[in-house]
């Protein structure tokens, strides 16, 4: 489905990111995988380029710090010319209520969830222009959607894509160029690990299809919206999330 392109994902190395990358390389996508921690893509990489048969390529930096970004495209220019797909997947979540939220989590929280996607967008829009094709999707929530209490920063910054995606559609579809966004709902992710059966149970229990989502969920729609399947589709916001807002 995506044999011979080019696809960087952030935020590969666990979670949601790292079940998009798996994805993208075994339906033939060459794979730049993005991380912060040093290394830890090496044996993923290693192992899908066995296993898929394409080239997995990791590339560590921090989508918060424009000169980080900038070094990164600078290694990814040197390993392909055209970048067929962008997924901006790394994230960070902060939970607290709107009156204890600290400046310090605020700013850091927005450094890399949203202003990191716009630098990661900026340089792999200009990649794409030239070739006049591409596939931009970018990683909001159910939060950005709808809201949560005691979410109020995470939220925020989540809402924010959504409109960076909706304007970015716009702005690059002249150029052939999608952009999408999904909204995942309850994922099974180091996220929502740590809370209770209690908790975890409630919100199983207000999603329709009844089971929490999966990673793979997740990748499976980011898989269509990369694909030539999604050629008609940009500008669109997809919920990943079981019916939680029916």
């Amino acid at each position: 489905m995506l044999t011979g392109k080019y696809a960087l994902v952030t935020g590969a190395n666990r979670g949601i990111g790292l079940a998009i990358l798996k994805t993208l390389a075994q339906h033939g996508a060459n794979v730049i995988g993005g991380a912060r921690r040093e290394g830890s893509l090496d044996d993923v990489c290693s192992e899908l380029s066995d296993s898929c048969g394409i080239e997995a390529t990791p590339v560590y930096f921090d989508v918060s710090q424009p000169d980080q970004v900038k070094a990164a495209f600078q290694k990814i220019t040197r390993i392909t010319k055209q970048l067929d797909i962008a997924v901006n997947n790394a994230g960070i979540m902060d939970s607290s209520l709107l009156a204890m939220a600290r400046s310090e989590d605020i700013e850091s929280v927005f450094a890399t969830n949203v202003f990191g996607t716009i630098y990661v967008m900026q340089y792999a829009a200009r990649m794409m222009i030239r070739h006049k094709s591409g596939s931009i999707i970018n990683l909001s929530s159910i939060m950005g959607v709808n809201g949560a209490e005691g979410q109020v920063v995470y939220s925020g910054s989540k809402a924010a894509i959504i409109g960076i995606t909706r304007s970015a559609a716009k702005e690059l579809a002249p150029y052939q160029i999608r952009v999408n966004a999904i909204a995942p709902g309850f994922i099974d992710t180091d996220m929502v690990s740590s809370i209770s059966e209690e908790i975890r149970r409630e919100r199983v229990d207000s999603i329709k299809i009844q089971r929490i989502g999966t990673p793979e969920d997740v990748a499976n729609c980011t898989l269509f919206l990369a694909s030539d399947n999604a050629a008609y589709v940009t500008g669109q916001v997809v919920g990943v999330d079981g019916g939680m807002l029916v």
